[in-house]
């Protein structure tokens, strides 16, 4: 009987510690109105978003919404999967975030080496990359150097993208971050640094490259380290795992299968799957932490990732490159803001990724719409920019009290 008790009082233990750890990860829940939200006005999103996979327009979808530091929807539609079978989706699947790495994993690895003294924004990228050739205008006169604050802002006059296959010839196949970056280096420069808006996913392969060289690792293990880990966001990394792979959610076929847990994005899966620009997986509910985070100015439940200095920067539209409409990695109000509708303020920020993914932060409100579809599945031709602006202004249209 003894023994009973103790080994009873011994499992409440071990429950009531993983029940911590458990909490300490993810945000509470709450009622709509205990946040300031009309649940009526809230619940109108849906419809909106079940007539969208009604069309066919995206498989399914996970939308969770958070203000205030509470969860307030969480919710799974329609299906994760077509081909090759139909599996039904589910909230806490995990998602090729695409381009939403660069603000979650590059920009922020990035703002923490600036913030260490490790590196300088205002860098030249050859200082790094000495083979990162300047533009040369049409008298072949060379313009001045792109900086780091160049890469970050999508004004370094690198090009949008490069031919992953061409890459793929030069370099081999898988090939290095490395060897990469001196291949995106030598490219014609489409303007002079801090001229023209162009957004870049080279620009953040760039950066990538960048922590590897200050500091060793590559992007993967210092945001793991730097981020991921001390957030507890157990189900956000690189490449996942084969234990993690019942959970991730299929995107394009290609060559007759669906890609599942390995990079939709061609120059990232060029380099193993391991890339400045996209690669991260992650879940909705890690996301509501690091969105969280951003609010509470760095930090989360005892845990500091950025000074309050470093979120303003990076979450208000950059000054040397104002015309650009972007802060450093996040998206206040360029062309490519539409996820963030037409209702929340000009301080709101985000992104959005091509598999369908997106996230959209509101200081003001602090609140947190993140919205991940698989859009791409299975043949790259779903709708998805229509419907995130929608879902956004639903959100902020809910607001009632601050």
């Amino acid at each position: 009987m003894k023994k009973t008790s103790v080994s009873a009082l011994t499992g409440l233990i071990a429950l009531l510690i993983f029940s911590w750890g458990c909490g300490r990860k993810a945000l509470p829940t709450s009622g709509a109105d205990a946040v300031g939200m009309s649940e009526k006005r809230l619940n109108q999103v849906h419809a909106i978003i079940k007539e969208a996979i009604a069309r066919k327009e995206f498989p399914g979808a996970v939308l969770l919404v958070a203000r205030k530091g509470r969860v307030v929807v969480r919710e799974a539609y329609g299906e994760s999967q077509w081909v090759p079978d139909h599996k039904p989706m589910t909230a806490d699947m995990i998602f090729d975030l695409a381009s939403v790495t660069k603000p979650i994993a590059t920009a922020t690895s990035i703002m923490i080496l600036a913030e260490r003294g490790k590196i300088s924004l205002s860098d030249r990228v050859k200082m790094y990359v000495p083979e990162f050739v300047p533009y040369v205008d049409d008298w072949n006169e060379a313009g001045e150097d792109a900086r780091i604050l160049n890469l970050l802002t999508h004004t370094s006059g690198l090009p949008p993208y490069t031919d992953a296959v061409e890459a793929g010839k030069k370099l081999g196949n898988p090939c290095s971050v490395d060897d990469l970056v001196k291949y995106i280096a030598t490219l014609k420069k489409t303007n002079p640094p801090a001229a023209e808006f162009h957004y870049s996913c080279l620009g953040y392969i760039t950066m990538a490259y960048i922590v590897k060289k200050v500091t060793g690792q590559t992007i993967d293990v210092f945001a793991e380290e730097n981020i991921f880990k001390p957030l507890r966001m157990k189900h956000t990394f690189y490449k996942p795992a084969q234990k993690f792979l019942r959970l991730c959610v299929p995107t394009q076929v290609v060559e007759g299968k669906p890609l599942i847990g390995v990079v939709h994005d061609p120059l990232a899966r060029l380099q193993g799957g391991i890339s400045g620009n996209a690669g991260l997986f992650s879940t909705a509910d890690d996301l509501a932490v690091f969105a969280q985070m951003v609010l509470t100015k760095g930090e989360f439940k005892g845990v500091r990732i950025l000074s309050p200095l470093a979120v303003e920067r990076m979450t208000s539209i950059y000054p040397k490159a104002e015309f650009s409409g972007r802060g450093l990695g996040w998206d206040l109000s360029s062309a490519y803001a539409t996820n963030g509708g037409d209702i929340f303020g000009p301080r709101s920020f985000g992104h959005s990724g091509y598999t369908g993914t997106s996230i959209w932060i509101d200081p003001e409100t602090e609140t947190a719409v993140i919205f991940l579809t698989n859009s791409v599945h299975p043949e790259d031709k779903g709708q998805i920019i229509p419907l995130r602006s929608r879902v956004a202004n639903v959100v902020a249209a809910s607001i009632i009290k601050k």
